[in-house]
């Protein structure tokens, strides 16, 4: 090999994501998303409390926006299992980490508003993150490979998500016995 030839890294799909081209440039914007998510989402989810029929569309439409980004064909397909073990690496610029957890925070919250069950539907997005990881494994004509990095990223996501939901009932909570 030249000086300055490099060796051919192993197929790494992940690494070459849409997304992850996208967040290149501006390696904090996740993290920025995330905190005006957790500062607005509650008084939001207030207003929501009374829109039943549009909380419900906007948490469809996050789910749909969930299964297109993670089972959406990506690449040529595996030719067999894979499936990195490995823990996220969780700071303000990991772009793709913490992506990964803004993934489901929107979907768990208008879901767990929407039913008014936020611990049951956290639970619910972190058995749907473990769905899709399975999936992503041994589907193999998707050219897609689980992670378990991807999992804990999403399971947060999940949690912050059905957190935020509380948050709004409990402010919607309050309003009602104000007026009382």
């Amino acid at each position: 090999m030249g000086r300055f030839a490099r060796a051919a890294a192993p197929c790494a799909p992940k690494d070459l994501t849409l997304l992850s081209t996208l967040l290149v440039p501006v390696p904090w914007l996740p993290f920025a998303v995330l905190v005006a998510l957790v500062v607005v989402a509650p008084f939001v989810g207030v207003l929501l409390a009374r829109a039943p029929r549009t909380t419900t569309v906007l948490a469809v439409l996050a789910l749909v926006a969930v299964l297109g980004a993670t089972l959406y064909p990506e690449g040529t397909p595996s030719a067999a299992v894979r499936c990195s073990v490995e823990l996220p690496y969780l700071a303000p610029t990991a772009s793709e980490s913490i992506a990964n957890v803004l993934l489901f925070v929107p979907a768990v919250f208008l879901a767990g508003l929407r039913t008014a069950r936020p611990l049951l539907t956290a639970a619910a997005g972190i058995g749907l993150s473990a769905g899709i990881e399975a999936a992503q494994a041994f589907v193999l004509g998707i050219g897609r490979a689980c992670d378990t990095s991807d999992l804990v990223t999403n399971a947060i996501g999940a949690v912050i998500g059905g957190l935020l939901a509380a948050a709004a009932l409990g402010l919607v909570r309050r309003r009602a016995t104000r007026r009382r």
